[in-house]
């Protein structure tokens, strides 16, 4: 994958997304509340509908659609296998998120619309992960969905 573009945003080619996606079963959604009005919530609530397991990451929660909440990524117990760790934080609070994905062992790190940040990329690019920045997963899962009939 490219280095970020003049506009932040980094997003592989469809044929990629779509594998990276369909591989994916556990996604952390760092920043998850359980406030229905948050941006957070809706995306996280699409993507446990359309089969993915959500693992919420919030320490100022205790349990989002029925998924036990953990205050970081690292609190995740290690028998649970993230394959994708979205992000709902500001952009200068992401290379901490993607060093704790890479010590995790996540496959992917995807930074939600309007948040981009080159040392997350980094960090996270350098240690083997796919790294998605700038774009909603829902709005690409629904994008590709749609391209498929």
């Amino acid at each position: 994958m490219a280095d970020p573009g003049m506009n932040g945003a980094t997003v592989p080619e469809d044929r990629e997304l779509r594998a990276l996606l369909g591989d994916a079963h556990i996604v952390a959604v760092v920043g998850l509340s359980s406030n229905p009005d948050r941006p957070s919530n809706s995306v996280a609530g699409y993507l446990q509908e359309h089969g993915y397991r959500i693992v919420p990451v919030n320490p100022r929660e205790t349990e989002v659609f029925g998924e036990r909440a953990y205050a970081s990524l690292l609190d995740i117990p290690s028998d649970v296998r993230v394959d994708v760790v979205d992000v709902f934080r500001r952009a200068e609070e992401t290379p901490a998120v993607a060093r704790d994905a890479v010590t995790i062992g996540a496959r992917v790190l995807w930074l939600q619309d309007g948040i981009v940040n080159e040392d997350a990329y980094r960090i996270a690019s350098e240690a083997g992960l796919d790294v998605i920045m700038g774009v909603c997963i829902r709005n690409t899962i629904r994008r590709l969905e749609h391209q498929e009939g």
